[in-house]
Formats: C-alpha cells, structure tokens, sequence
C-alpha cells in the first residue's frame, strides 16, 4: 500500500509539472503592499525561468507632515507548479523613509522572508493573483519582528505581458 501510494503521488506531481503554466521570460506589471508601512507600490516582476523570478517596485504618500516612500526588490523561487498556480518561496528587501511630526523623517529598511502562491483563472492568464505570508525584519523608528499574512488584493495584482 505504501508503494502504491508513492507511485500515485510521484505520478500526481510529475502531471501537475507538465501542466504548469509556462512562465519564462515573461515580465509582470501591477501592485503590490506587503511592507509594514501599508503602501500600495507599483510593481514589476520579471520570471528569468519557470522556477526565479525577480521583481522590484516603489510606492509612496506625499501627504504633508506625514509623507511616506518605500523602494522594494525581491526574488522569487516556484517550489511547486500546478495548471494555474505557483507555490513560491521568497524574499524581499525594502529601503523605507517615514514622517511625521513628532519625530519628523525617519530611515530605514524591511527584510521580508516569504512564502506565497500566485494563481490565474482560467480564461485570465495573463493575471495573477497572489498572496503572501511569512517573517519580517523592519528597522526604523525601532526594530521589531512582525508575521506576514496579506490578502491576493493586498499581496500582488500582476498583468502579465
């Protein structure tokens, strides 16, 4: 029973690879808010192969006494590839400056490690959605550690080229 069940699941996994949406070489432009200062940045993210990807955004609030930048890059790495999802492992680093009027500009940076899926409807291909949990690392103000959990809409609306 045991070697049946490993040939079913060796069996499973090699079909679910060769039905993975192909994704080399294809570049991805939407939005993404995964840092702790809750910004929505501009995002591109380019996959080398079917397995990295590399991806970098920026987003920022000019609201006065309160203004708001952060400038992010990452990289991804597929772990397991289904029909019309990614399972992904990954990590983010992000230069961050905050204001406000009791302490005034403040500098700093996040490192974020990450685990996410990114999937497509089928008939929307050239969309993914993605959510994203994990640890992050964020030095400004003070430094503290914090879990990761965002949502598809906050975590990354990708349009695929």
């Amino acid at each position: 029973m045991k070697q049946f069940s490993l040939l079913f699941s060796a069996i499973f996994m090699a079909a679910s690879f060769a039905l993975a949406k192909p994704m080399p070489q294809r570049l991805g432009v939407g939005v993404k808010d995964n840092t702790s200062l809750s910004i929505p940045s501009l995002t591109a993210l380019y996959n080398v192969n079917n397995d990295f990807a590399f991806y970098g955004g920026f987003g920022f609030d000019t609201k006065k006494d309160y203004s708001n930048f952060e400038m992010n890059v990452g990289v991804r790495h597929v772990i397991f590839h289904e029909s019309n999802l990614h399972f992904y492992t990954g990590g983010q680093f992000a230069i961050v400056n905050i204001e406000d009027p009791i302490n005034g500009k403040q500098n700093g940076f996040e490192v974020n490690a990450l685990l996410g899926t990114e999937f497509f409807f089928t008939g929307l291909e050239n969309v993914g959605f993605s959510f994203e949990g994990g640890l992050g690392l964020s030095s400004y103000k003070e430094t503290r550690v914090r879990t990761i959990g965002d949502h598809p809409l906050k975590a990354g609306l990708l349009f695929y080229f």
